[in-house]
């Protein structure tokens, strides 16, 4: 009867150990989560809407100081609004076309709001871009902003690519996304396309030299063994690319570069 009794609890589960008494899972530690867990890494990664707005207009506002200080004196509003589109858009135009989607200024509305909004403010209060030329940090908060949308920009098109873009030869597409983080980080200085290769005449420019590298890293250290173990490489390799393109272009900026001496 006795050992009935204990066959009979066993089924019952009276004596045996409860499924649901499992040991928790370990807690697993990110040592370098403090890279990502701070409020410089929020506003880098641009995790909030109104950073982004925030960015776009720094990036447009800076692209617009460019094309009104290059542009002839009778050069018409039309003329000067469509050439601020390209400048601010052209790698958001040129990889959408080349993965088969839908560009950048034809997307994203809150990007011709930017642009419209940085227009008005090059129009109309052209004192601004004396500002920007006098003023240290107004110069810092620009391009700091300008950079951080380009790296958001080189980033996620460097993903889509890589996304869109069958392997061939190795196991995941090698040359044809980091061409495409290339142009998403330097196509607004190809257009118009009556330019030609006009720019890199004289060398690669900053933007170009730097979009270059950060869609390089960017793209092998998501797609190799050097992300192996790595908790949120995506997040952390978008941080240190904005890092980079944010130092150089303030050393450019600010002329903290070497001159080469010409003899």
């Amino acid at each position: 009867f006795q050992r009935n009794q204990i066959k009979k609890s066993k089924i019952m589960g009276f004596g045996s150990r409860r499924s649901n008494d499992t040991e928790p899972e370990p807690v697993v530690v990110d040592p370098t989560g403090w890279m990502i867990d701070s409020p410089v890494a929020d506003f880098l990664l641009m995790h909030t809407n109104e950073i982004k707005y925030m960015c776009m207009l720094g990036y447009t506002f800076m692209h617009g100081s460019k094309v009104f200080n290059s542009a002839k004196p009778d050069a018409s509003i039309a003329y000067k609004f469509v050439n601020m589109i390209l400048a601010c858009t052209g790698g958001g135009i040129f990889v959408p076309i080349f993965i088969n989607k839908i560009p950048v200024p034809l997307a994203q509305d809150a990007y011709i709001i930017a642009i419209l909004t940085s227009f008005l403010l090059h129009t109309y209060a052209p004192v601004l871009r004396e500002v920007l030329t006098k003023s240290g940090l107004f110069l810092f908060a620009g391009v700091f902003s300008y950079e951080t949308l380009r790296s958001y920009v080189v980033c996620s098109l460097t993903a889509a690519a890589g996304a869109a873009i069958a392997p061939s030869q190795f196991s995941f597409p090698v040359f044809g996304p980091i061409i495409c983080g290339t142009v998403a980080g330097c196509g607004g200085a190809f257009l118009p396309l009556n330019k030609g290769l006009e720019p890199i005449k004289g060398g690669l420019a900053p933007p170009m030299l730097t979009a270059f590298l950060g869609s390089a890293f960017y793209h092998l250290f998501l797609n190799t063994s050097l992300s192996d173990g790595c908790i949120e490489p995506g997040k952390k390799a978008h941080f240190h690319v904005a890092l980079f393109f944010i130092l150089v272009g303030l050393a450019n900026a600010f002329g903290a570069t070497a001159k080469v001496k010409k003899s």
